[in-house]
């Protein structure tokens, strides 16, 4: 009896333990509300609540690997910068959860030459996006001077850009810098021109060299740390338009820190 007991005993202990282990996960990933723990990423991105289209980006973005990358965790207060229509910007708010908060930025000139549009009326009613606040300001002041201390700066896919809009980078860099708290995160992802052309195929395939990008982030006083490679593709020529590759185009992820 004493045998089948503590068989049953450490059965039992082992459910409790896994229930309370699901339970906080589930308290991490979907109320966000123990501030600085780390989510189960794939818990925020397979939500039946997210958008098909959404979900028909992911194929192409992996956002599961994206935000295991950026190490965003609850009660963060993060920057989407170029945010566009909010794709990123809704999985930074999930995983944030309802104790943090996400600035999604977009310039005056992507919402209107690139976005085509507002941001995500839709997208913005949904409950959660509470925690997001949408600022038009352009990328040299990419918040305003009371928003600073910020934990994670992502920006994706839209850097190149800044080079065809004769956006000053060296200041829009230097202000991401001001935002961050020290140790703070800045992680910009892009697609991969040939090596040597830096900005120059910016606007006519939308592709920039990634040692340029690295060469004026780390100008801005920033601190090379890693890059991610499950967006990368040897297939890519990175000679062709992004949206006529025949393809998936190989993509860089960078992350630098605030020292």
């Amino acid at each position: 009896m004493a045998t089948i007991a503590g068989r049953y005993s450490v059965s039992l202990r082992g459910v409790v333990t896994l229930a309370l282990v699901a339970l906080l996960a589930g308290c991490a990933t979907m109320e966000g509300a123990i501030t600085g723990m780390r989510p189960m990423y794939q818990w925020v991105v397979m939500t039946e609540e997210r958008s098909e289209a959404d979900r028909a980006l992911d194929e192409r973005r992996k956002p599961v690997q994206l935000l295991e990358f950026y190490d965003v965790r609850a009660g963060m207060r993060v920057l989407d910068m170029g945010a566009g229509a909010g794709y990123n910007t809704e999985l930074l708010s999930r995983a944030v959860g309802p104790t943090g908060t996400v600035y999604a930025q977009n310039s005056q000139g992507i919402l209107d030459r690139v976005v085509k549009g507002r941001f995500d009326e839709r997208r913005k009613k949904t409950p959660v996006m509470r925690n997001v606040i949408h600022l038009v300001h352009e990328f040299e002041t990419p918040v305003p001077s009371d928003i600073n201390r910020l934990d994670l700066v992502t920006f994706n896919f839209v850097y190149h850009d800044t080079v065809w809009l004769g956006v000053d980078r060296a200041r829009m860099n230097r202000a991401v810098f001001e935002a961050l708290k020290p140790a703070g995160v800045y992680i910009v992802a892009d697609h991969s021109a040939r090596e040597g052309v830096l900005g120059s195929v910016a606007k006519s395939l939308h592709r920039i060299d990634e040692a340029l990008v690295r060469q004026e982030i780390e100008a801005a006083g920033f601190r090379f740390v890693t890059d991610a490679d499950f967006l990368r593709n040897p297939d890519d020529w990175r000679d062709t338009l992004i949206f006529k590759s025949e393809v998936p185009t190989d993509r860089f992820i960078l992350k630098f820190v605030k020292p």
